[in-house]
């Protein structure tokens, strides 16, 4: 029989807590690299550019002609700034907030001058350009772009700290805690065995609850933490609970929030499994679909209720936190959907594949 950190008299040592700083620098200020972020530092500059173009334009054709030369010179230098970031986003994240700001305006300088050549190079300025005006202007953007880079670093940690307290908040009630020492304490004589196998699961889910720090997690754990809780479920609920597990080897290497799959597993076992006197079916799918990978949750629902529009419904308040800590780590490159679907109640989730 397998020793257990509950049952065994030397436990195993929790991980230890990452220091403050180290879980800060997980949250990269020049992460450009994610589609959304390009988008935005395009859209920003864009419209600046756009405001420029008004000073001196006597009509709208020529507000767009100014609009298109300018832009033939700053969209390439904004995607090049982006790249540099990028890549040396590692690098960058070492040095403190003063260092950081001074790289991104230096490399927003160069990209002004960048710019500059690109129109003297396709022959759109008369005379010499103007250096010193193209160096100030890309340095301002490229400041103002660094702060919006680290305003959405620095909301990952709140977010994700508050994220945190919820799902510790919903993963140590007390029912479920007071539910899962009575089902132990039943099988204790009859059935060791089951027992053991029933309080390893709970202590596999206080100890991810408790320690888990990481920004994010591969989709086989977080799938291995779920199979955790529905093996303590299922000796609660017995044939009532039916679980039909889908899943594709090769998008276990997915990456996503760390404890994000349990809370979605524990919400269809609650409002679709618990509420029936017949219990009902839960299904996890997780499959690789081309450069995406697509989890989908699906539960039944309740047959007691006579019409759908009077099924209690929960607050969201689970769902609102997945879809926000979601977007925080993979911006616009994730979707993620939830409602009644063919008479299931589905939740769907599609990440980018590593």
């Amino acid at each position: 029989m397998q020793e257990t950190q509950i049952l065994s008299t030397h436990p195993a040592p929790l991980p230890e807590p990452a220091p403050r700083g180290a879980a800060m620098g997980r949250a990269l200020v020049f992460d450009a690299c994610q589609v959304g972020v390009v988008l935005r530092a395009v859209l920003f500059v864009e419209a600046v550019l756009g405001v420029g173009a008004l000073f001196g334009a006597t009509s709208p054709g020529e507000w767009l002609a100014r609009l298109a030369l300018l832009t033939g010179g700053a969209l390439p230098a904004t995607l090049a700034w982006l790249v540099t970031a990028c890549s040396l986003k590692k690098a960058l994240q070492r040095l403190g907030e003063p260092l950081q700001y001074a790289a991104g305006v230096l490399l927003g300088m160069l990209a002004g001058l960048y710019a500059c050549a690109m129109l003297l190079l396709a022959g759109t300025t008369e005379g010499s350009p103007p250096w010193l005006a193209c160096a100030a202007s890309g340095a301002l953007l490229s400041a103002l772009l660094v702060t919006a880079l680290r305003l959405r670093a620095r909301a990952r940690t709140p977010a994700a700290t508050t994220a945190r307290l919820t799902e510790l908040q919903a993963r140590i009630r007390p029912h479920f805690l007071f539910n899962t020492l009575n089902s132990a304490i039943a099988l204790v004589r009859d059935e060791p065995a089951r027992a053991e196998a029933l309080l390893e699961d709970l202590s596999d889910l206080f100890r991810h609850a408790l320690v888990e720090q990481r920004e994010s997690a591969t989709l086989a754990d977080e799938i291995t933490l779920a199979r955790r809780y529905l093996d303590i479920e299922q000796v609660r609920f017995g044939e009532r609970l039916r679980v039909q597990w889908q899943i594709d080897p090769r998008a276990g290497a997915a990456r996503l929030p760390p404890l994000l799959l349990q809370p979605l597993v524990e919400n269809a076992v609650k409002h679709g499994v618990e509420p029936s006197a017949h219990g009902g079916k839960l299904r996890i799918n997780a499959e690789l679909r081309g450069s995406r990978v697509v989890l989908t949750i699906a539960n039944t629902l309740p047959p007691e209720t006579p019409r759908p529009g009077e099924r209690p419904r929960g607050h969201g308040i689970a769902l609102a936190n997945v879809r926000e800590r979601l977007r925080l780590l993979h911006d616009v490159d994730c979707d993620f959907s939830a409602g009644e679907h063919n008479g299931l109640y589905r939740v769907r989730i599609a990440l980018p594949a590593p």
